[in-house]
């Protein structure tokens, strides 16, 4: 972070000002590292783009050959919270399909303003029409930070104000970190869910699993449960599968690590 922010120029923000906001950002961070789910983490980011004047926001991903997306809260892979007609105008007009933003950030790395795309000769008209609508819904200014991954996915983060004042070097390199921050929790988060969702258990197989973990054997667990050593070994069967783990020692320890039994 401090590295980062001696290569922009202090003189944007007054020393008072400066120090709110680094103090905002790093309860950001704090706040993000103690949350579960992407809708709270977009929250976050949310209130702290505020401190620059940004009260939309939008977070999109695309696959490689992907080509467009549309901007609907419906798509788990979009989240935003953009004037609700900017969003209908967006999709009716499919301008997903030549939004420059979306272009633009395929090509490169590190955050770039709406003004510099819209006064590029490469822009064509039709994509600046894309801006000019969207200021008419109240999208007036903003910048767009390309979060590259593996295997050529990537998704976009924007932030948009409703002035035409821009943005400060200063506030682009907070609002980069931010969406970078924001971005590897979210595939962290996707990353959890996906990995391993926690089987679930009969009443029956979590007894066995239970006191497996606490040393029993079968017969003993047979004793305890008043079953037998067969219907025993047939749960404890069935939590290994369930578990994906070749011994009733392996599936015990995953049972704790779950959650599903204590000791």
């Amino acid at each position: 972070m401090s590295d980062r922010s001696s290569l922009v120029p202090s003189m944007h923000f007054p020393n008072a000002v400066r120090e709110v906001i680094a103090a905002a950002f790093g309860r950001f961070l704090d706040q993000t590292d103690a949350v579960g789910q992407s809708e709270q983490l977009f929250n976050l980011l949310s209130a702290f783009a505020l401190n620059f004047d940004c009260p939309w926001i939008a977070y999109g991903t695309l696959t490689p050959d992907q080509k467009s997306y549309s901007p609907s809260g419906r798509d788990p892979a979009i989240i935003l919270n953009y004037p609700d007609g900017w969003q209908e105008r967006y999709l009716e007009m499919g301008y997903d399909r030549i939004d420059p933003i979306i272009k633009t950030s395929r090509q490169r790395t590190g955050a770039f303003r709406w003004s510099d795309l819209y006064n590029d000769a490469n822009t064509s008209e039709d994509e600046r029409h894309v801006f000019d609508e969207a200021a008419s819904f109240g999208l007036r200014s903003g910048i767009s930070v390309p979060l590259h991954g593996p295997q050529g996915g990537f998704a976009i983060m924007s932030f948009a104000q409703s002035s035409d004042h821009g943005f400060h070097d200063r506030a682009i390199a907070y609002l980069e970190l931010a969406a970078l921050h924001f971005h590897l929790r979210v595939i962290q988060l996707a990353n959890l869910s996906d990995f391993e969702a926690i089987p679930e258990l009969s009443k029956r197989e979590i007894e066995c699993i239970l006191w497996t973990a606490r040393g029993k054997s079968s017969w003993e667990i047979g004793c305890i449960l008043g079953i037998s050593v067969n219907t025993v070994n047939f749960h404890i069967k069935n939590v290994m599968q369930k578990f994906d783990t070749g011994s009733r020692t392996a599936a015990a320890i995953k049972a704790v690590n779950f959650g599903i039994i204590g000791l």
